[in-house]
């Protein structure tokens, strides 16, 4: 028997060190077919929502709130990670109204002041272009315009109008069909409310700034189809 050089044995050597080793590189990763990230269909969705609008009246609580919400939204995939939305909304809430003349004025009400949220969007998803288990969370921010009207019974000259408003957002969205999505959604709509100078000094004191920032919890429910 004859001796092997050492570039021979160097070659064995390396063979039995490559060959047993691909089994184990096979097992990196998942399975595609038992993988739990699913690709998204990429394409426009139209969204039905339903939620309930809440938050803060303001220091004269005159603002609109508490009342459930019914609306629609559109939504454009944007590359891999961004969705752009726009969306319209009509709020079933309520508020109080004071008379400044009243010796000790008091609230009166609740009556109807009814809503209109018209906002535009960007979504930011936290799994790309893929599902988790199904499941897909995003963040994201709107822009938009919020319209209200003002009370006929009111003699003190505050009218709600119309507000800009910002409203940073958090939800999740489930994928039991490839088409079909399930949302949870949650937004804080911010904007600022402006009041008459005759609330002066009954209602404000005379220092007192006239428009006050509110914050209002929406969260919403929401069922789309992607075509």
């Amino acid at each position: 028997m004859t001796a092997r050089s050492p570039i021979g044995w160097g070659i064995l050597v390396c063979l039995g060190i490559v060959a047993p080793s691909r089994p184990a590189v096979a097992q990196l990763g998942h399975d595609p077919a038992h993988s739990p990230y699913r690709d998204v269909l990429r394409g426009p969705m139209v969204r039905l929502t339903t939620g309930y609008f809440s938050g803060t009246r303001g220091k004269v609580p005159v603002g609109p709130s508490d009342g459930p919400t019914g609306g629609v939204r559109v939504e454009y995939p944007m590359g891999n990670l961004f969705i752009f939305s726009s969306g319209v909304a009509y709020a079933q809430t309520d508020a109080f109204f004071f008379d400044p003349n009243d010796s000790v004025p008091q609230p009166k009400g609740p009556i109807n002041n009814d809503l209109l949220l018209v906002d535009l969007g960007l979504q930011a998803s936290l799994t790309g272009a893929k599902t988790f288990h199904g499941l897909q969370p995003y963040v994201g921010a709107s822009l938009g315009f919020v319209f209200g009207s003002g009370f006929g019974d009111d003699s003190s000259g505050y009218n709600f109008g119309t507000k800009f408003s910002y409203a940073p957002e958090v939800g999740i969205r489930w994928y039991p069909a490839r088409r079909l999505t399930v949302e949870l959604g949650y937004r804080l709509v911010l904007y600022k409310l402006q009041y008459p100078f005759s609330y002066r000094p009954k209602l404000l004191p005379v220092n007192a700034s006239l428009s006050q920032m509110t914050a209002h919890p929406w969260a919403m429910f929401g069922i789309g189809w992607t075509f």
